[in-house]
């Protein structure tokens, strides 16, 4: 055998193929409305039957700086980070040098060509995506062009790692099912990129998505979702609270699907109440008064609001209120480090009070978790009579997690009517659906 012929074997034998076992990320920059595609990619694999689950990094502010999305795609079910990247879909030019540091031999990187910046590896493939002509091409409104852009790469990886288009479609028509012909407009983006690279793109790399069992048992949702749900299903009549991120986006799902499952079928007026307060102090504080008024009562917040909330936590404990707390917690105080998770809330939330206190502390570990200790919290509260502390965090709350479906008690809660038979099977189908 020749020297030619072995190197060659050689190469095919580095190059094998590397099938739904990946870590992909996307670089892209905070509020340019690279979620939208993200979660698209996310749950398109998620309906291809390929294991996944996806962790988002973001600043600590509303839009500008760098951010990032990684996508962990793993045949066998692992769901745990990794330290490196096999692919990386480059969308920040300040960021393009640092972040193909962490792409592994052998691997890939998309970029937006317009980022005139060299690529000084000559271990990794790289890919270039003309953004602005397709967008151009396609007829984006000038305002939308930044917004649509992300789906130029959901369009060109879909089609060099083989993710099912129809997939990508289906998951946009969920994401704007109330806006059928915005799904429409950016799908069409998607095929214009996708064709792109199929007419221009040689695929050179390793990594490739094929279709495994649908995952029938399983659901795709963050751990905040989860715990409204479960507050929902538990029977709250009211949340008192106040925005603070990470813990923000489990009020705001209580808003969404509350209205959806919690109305009076004879008179159809709700049967609860989410009062945004002013402060942290107002929100306890109104949280207190309902649960000594008889009602099933919650708050949500993080590591600052538990601070304020103290004095009032201390009231309830010692008057035997009933309610209960979400700490999703997150590293530093307010001016510290709020999209960053942590989970040193423990002790503060054991001994929060003034004297003698030793509150009852739920810990999920799964989103699943978060649904369960959603509903059984109030239990708890009424059982002891006394406040429950719910001690989520920022990685469980707010990222996206495959998770089996959630377990519902054999019978719905019906003490003064709170759930009704339809109502529990309204949200199983909610739940089933996310």
């Amino acid at each position: 055998m020749d020297q030619g012929k072995k190197e060659n074997q050689t190469k095919s034998a580095v190059r094998s193929d590397i099938v739904n076992d990946f870590c992909l990320t996307i670089c892209t920059v905070n509020g340019s409305g690279s979620a939208t595609a993200n979660s698209t990619l996310l749950r398109a694999l998620f309906h291809m039957g390929v294991p996944v689950s996806g962790k988002n990094i973001f600043p600590s502010n509303i839009k500008g700086l760098p951010t990032w999305f990684s996508i962990r795609v793993s045949k066998d079910g692992y769901l745990a980070r990794v330290e490196h990247d096999d692919i990386i879909v480059q969308m920040n030019p300040s960021t393009f040098e640092k972040d193909l540091t962490y792409d592994l031999p052998g691997g890939v990187v998309f970029y937006a060509d317009h980022i005139k910046l060299p690529i000084t590896r000559d271990d990794v493939i790289a890919y270039p995506m003309p953004v602005r002509t397709l967008i151009k091409e396609a007829e984006v409104p000038r305002n939308l062009r930044d917004y649509m852009g992300n789906m130029v790469y959901v369009g060109m990886v879909a089609q060099m790692l083989g993710i099912n288009l129809e997939k990508i479609q289906e998951s946009l028509q969920v994401q704007f099912k109330v806006k059928p012909s915005v799904a429409e407009s950016n799908f069409a983006v998607v095929k214009l990129a996708a064709d792109w690279a199929k007419d221009n793109l040689e695929k050179k790399d390793r990594y490739s998505v094929e279709p495994m069992p649908p995952l029938d048992d399983y659901i795709m949702s963050d751990g905040n979702t989860a715990g409204a749900l479960g507050a929902i299903y538990g029977g709250f009549q009211f949340c008192g609270w106040y925005p603070i991120t990470p813990a923000t986006s489990l009020a705001e799902s209580l808003g969404i699907f509350a209205p959806q499952l919690r109305q009076d079928p004879e008179s159809g007026k709700n049967t609860f109440a989410i009062v945004q307060a002013e402060d942290e102090l107002a929100s306890i504080g109104m949280a207190v008064g309902a649960g000594w008024a008889g009602l099933r009562s919650m708050t949500s917040t993080s590591g600052p609001g538990v601070s304020l909330m103290t004095e009032y936590m201390s009231l309830a404990y010692y008057a035997e209120v009933p309610l209960v707390m979400w700490d999703v917690q997150r590293v530093g105080p307010s001016t510290g480090l709020p999209t960053r998770t942590g989970q040193g809330d423990l002790i503060q939330n054991y001994y929060l009070g003034h004297g003698d206190t030793q509150h009852i502390i739920l810990i999920p570990s799964s989103v699943n978790e978060c649904f369960e200790f959603g509903w059984k919290a109030f239990d708890y509260a009424e059982k002891f009579q006394t406040p429950v502390i719910i001690l989520s965090d920022l990685d469980l709350g707010m990222n996206q997690w495959m998770t089996k479906k959630f377990k519902y008690p054999d019978k719905p809660i019906v003490r003064g009517k709170i759930l009704w038979e339809e109502d529990l099977e309204n949200l199983k189908a909610i739940g089933d659906a996310i």
